[in-house]
């Protein structure tokens, strides 16, 4: 099963990489010149405090550090819009009285072609990919004999969420748009046995595999310089599944909010929040949130 894993990702890699090339010769006709405008960022945090052993104003030793990736590559002209977008981040932290813990762990990329039907109107096509590097613990349950384990959760490939969507999309204004996705497959993926032994992540049988949703999806997107040097993005994500229209556990929402100020050219501080809801995983919603600062490292062109 690791082997059909890897071979399924070694597939996306390529994809991946090849929709930008696909893209660039199937536009040649619009345009004399075509090109990519791309932004890459890419950076470092760290977050470190301790206390000897005779300090009365409270406090333990912690260590945090964390790395992020981000790459946007668009081309917009009369009669395109595309999007490729990828976003790695992951995070560790250690207290003195704990072991080392992910704070933060996420994979995305998103490929869009939107096509110009008119002005503020585009027929669309996407796929993103989702998933994580490291596996996933939920700490401190206990287990039948009542001591406290650490039970694992998820890990890469488990899950990995595939969607891929065609639509109509609406651009308002250069700093917003939305998507009404007609047409959309939710793959989910898990491919380590002992999670979907445990028939998580909504598979319909435990031992399966992968999961298939025909669903609707309705996307907000808000990308905007609120201030200067503070670039605020937010983005609204809800997936209705078809076949379970009006049942509790037919939709999945999540609200990715992203609000980062740059100091100078190498010193930025990241204020990052999710609030996600998948009846699938859990019947409550979900929240994290992560502020961090550190080095970071840009290329425009």
């Amino acid at each position: 099963m690791y082997l059909y894993a890897m071979k399924f990702w070694f597939i996306f890699l390529i994809l991946i990489f090849s929709y930008p090339l696909l893209a660039e010769n199937s536009i040649q006709k619009d345009s004399l010149k075509v090109y990519w405008k791309q932004n890459f960022a890419t950076g470092i945090d760290l977050n470190q405090a301790s206390f000897s052993d005779n300090w009365k104003g409270g406090g333990s030793n912690t260590f945090a550090t964390g790395w992020y990736l981000n790459h946007n590559a668009t081309i917009n002209n009369s009669s395109w819009r595309l999007i490729s977008d990828l976003s790695m981040q992951v995070g560790f932290l250690q207290n003195k009285t704990q072991s080392l813990r992910k704070s933060v762990d996420r994979i995305f990329y998103e490929f869009k072609a939107g096509y110009r039907i008119s002005p503020k109107w585009d027929f669309y096509g996407s796929t993103n990919f989702q998933t994580q590097f490291f596996q996933g613990f939920e700490f401190g349950k206990k287990n039948k004999k009542g001591i406290p384990v650490d039970s694992l959760v998820s890990s890469i490939f488990a899950p990995a969420y595939l969607t891929t969507s065609l639509g109509l999309e609406y651009h308002p204004q250069k700093t917003f748009y939305t998507r009404f996705g007609i047409g959309s497959l939710r793959q989910t993926f898990v491919f380590d046995e002992r999670i979907s032994r445990a028939g998580l992540f909504g598979l319909e049988r435990p031992g399966d595999n992968i999961r298939n949703q025909f669903v609707f999806q309705l996307l907000f997107n808000v990308e905007r310089e609120i201030f200067e040097n503070v670039n605020m993005k937010l983005r609204y994500s809800t997936l209705i599944d078809y076949f379970r229209f009006g049942v509790s556990n037919g939709m999945v929402h999540r609200l990715d909010a992203n609000f980062t100020m740059k100091v100078n050219k190498y010193l930025s501080t990241n204020l990052q929040a999710v609030l996600f809801r998948d009846y699938d995983q859990d019947p409550n919603w979900q929240f994290s949130q992560v502020l961090s600062m550190g080095l970071a490292y840009r290329i425009t062109k």
